[in-house]
């Protein structure tokens, strides 16, 4: 459990961080947006490293599948995005591979 909230906070903070950014130079809402935007990036390299897996290319590896289906969800909410089928199968194969990676019974 403590690993979902984990990547779904280190998603936030990467997402909409990148989002703040993209805001602040392509829509010019100016430099406080891009700061905004870099701190958030920042946060987002601390919460990593409180996943409770000590392997950091697992981890990684994993948090790919969840940036993906975070960034689609975050385009709905922000900017309006309408992701069609294939979309949505993506980000499903997406999460099957953080399941995968991250859950799997492994031998010690």
């Amino acid at each position: 459990m403590r690993s979902l909230a984990v990547f779904g906070l280190a998603a936030l903070l990467e997402i909409g961080g990148a989002w703040l950014v993209w805001q602040g130079l392509r829509e010019h809402r100016g430099w406080l947006w891009v700061g905004l935007g870099m701190v958030a990036l920042a946060l987002y390299g601390v919460v990593t490293t409180l996943q409770p897996d000590a392997a950091f290319g697992r981890v990684l590896a994993a948090y790919g599948g969840v940036f993906v289906a975070g960034s689609l969800l975050w385009a709905v909410v922000a900017d309006g995005f309408r992701p069609d089928r294939w979309d949505l199968l993506g980000a499903a194969v997406c999460l099957v591979g953080v399941s995968v990676i991250m859950y799997a019974p492994r031998g010690s």
